[in-house]
This record gives structure tokens, sequence and C-alpha cells, in this order.
């Protein structure tokens, strides 16, 4: 290696391969997985735009805690969406959405439902396809990251990553990043909250919403307190992937996309200055 190639490698850090074929292969597809899953859900979601915490619901119960719909007003219908009893107009964006001289009355907007038109049986179709599909992602993950150590290495939350969070919260509140051979503190922390806790929830709550899955295991409907309730938190658990989703681009973009892209399509990695190049190197 020249002087100068040693030069630009000690001031840029090396190259590390970093992610396995099989983290970024299962990345790929839970990408494109959780973008149907989410538009082909709204699409069953707009069916009934109402979320309730108990074994049942309908007219006679008042346990709905999410309302989305359309109510007339002296100036013409408008959207509305009540949440715990509270109503906020929401006219243009849900319950009421599209031009003046075409409304469409429905929860979430054609925009972002899959397919854009009304139709439940479709939509209930695509979701199941990538339903099973994420679920069978899921599984190779898990297989593979605990025989090549992934999940202990990266996942895995220590007492010492705990200790290193407000430091990681006042780096990345900076903008001044580390990049490693695994992840900080904050990375773990979510990666474990995403693959441990979400993942596992929506799976679940979604066979427990399954007529055949109640025969087959009644006590889903126990676990999570009846089938509108584990409605419910199929719902809030996608608003929290989505919140993770929005964070993690913010993040991906903050610390450098190309390096992060690199690493997600062919394994390596540049990371920080004085970095191990290698396992072995490390003191």
């Amino acid at each position: 290696m020249s002087d100068t190639t040693a030069a630009e490698t000690a001031n840029t850090g090396p190259l590390i391969y970093r992610q396995s074929i099989w983290t970024r292969t299962t990345h790929w597809i839970w990408a494109i997985c959780l973008f149907f899953l989410l538009l082909s859900g709204l699409q069953i979601f707009n069916a009934h735009p109402a979320l309730y915490i108990g074994q049942q619901s309908g007219f006679e119960f008042e346990n709905a805690i999410l309302e989305i719909g359309a109510f007339n007003t002296p100036d013409g219908p408008r959207g509305r969406t009540t949440i715990f009893g509270q109503q906020f107009d929401t006219t243009g964006v849900l319950g009421m959405s599209g031009s003046a001289e075409r409304p469409s009355f429905v929860g979430f907007p054609a925009a972002v439902t899959i397919p854009s038109f009304r139709d439940l049986g479709t939509g209930r179709v695509i979701h199941f396809f990538f339903a099973w599909l994420f679920v069978g992602t899921m599984f190779v993950w898990f297989l593979a990251s605990f025989i090549n150590g992934h999940i202990k290495r990266d996942i895995l939350v220590r007492p010492v990553d705990l200790k290193g969070v407000p430091r990681d919260v006042a780096e990345h509140a900076t903008l001044k990043f580390k990049h490693g051979r695994s992840y900080g503190p904050l990375q773990r922390i979510a990666y474990f909250g995403v693959f441990f806790i979400l993942f596992p929830l929506i799976v679940l709550t979604g066979l427990t919403m399954s007529p055949g899955m109640n025969a087959a295991w009644p006590w889903l409907l126990d676990l999570f307190g009846g089938r509108q309730t584990a409605r419910t938190i199929h719902f809030g658990v996608m608003l929290l992937l989505v919140t993770f989703f929005v964070v993690h681009i913010i993040m991906v973009l903050a610390a450098g996309p190309i390096n992060a892209l690199r690493s997600m399509i062919t394994g390596w990695y540049r990371a920080s200055p004085g970095t191990p190049s290698s396992e072995g190197d490390r003191p």
C-alpha cells in the first residue's frame, strides 16, 4: 500500500464487512413487505374506521377509542376524527378527502391505500400474502442471525449499552456519529424493540383477528383481551413501526446515506478512523 493510500485510509477509516447476506436480503424483503402491509392494512381499516378496547363492539357499546368519519354541518360535510372522546376536524386528510367537487368519504384517503379504490377483498389478499412473506422472512432472519452471532453481537442489549445511552443521545443530538463494527446503544435498543417486541406483537395480534386461528389457538383471545383489543394493538404497533421507519431514514440521511446503502447492498461499511479493520485487530 502506498503512503498516500495509507494516509487516506487513516483519515477515513477502514472498510469493514458489517452486514451478512442474510441481514441484507431480509432487510430489503421486510421493507417491501411493510410497504404493502401498511397500505393494504389501511384499505382494510377503511371498511370500519374505528378501534375498540374489549371483546365486542357495536352501536350498543361505548368502548371506541378512535373513530374516523364524516358528519354534516350547515356548511356541508366535514371529516372528523374522534380520539378518546376528543373530536378533531380532519377534513381533507381523514374522514373526508379529495376535491370539493368529488369528495371521498373514507377513513384514510385513496392515495395511501392499496388498492386506491374501495376493494376490501383485494386489500385482504394483498395483506395476507405479504403478511406470510413477512413471517417467513422473520423466521429466516432469526435462524441465520442466531447461527452467525448477529443477534448476540449487535441486537441484544447489554448493561454497558444502557450506561452508554446518555452519551449516545448527546452524540446523536449534535450529529457526531461513530461508525464502528457493531451497533451503538440507541441502535441496539431500537432494533431489539423492533425485532423482539414489535414484530412478534404485530404478527400475534394479526393472528388473533383470524377466526381460524381463534379456533386453533383460543389462548390468543385471552392473551390480548379479545379480537377488538388485538385489532387496536395491531394498529398501534403499525404506528410505532412507521415512526421507527421515519426516524431510521432521518438517521441514515444524517449519518451518511451512501455509506449506509453500501452496507445494506454489498455488506461493506466505512468505519470511523481508529476502528480495527478486523475482529483480530481489536485491542
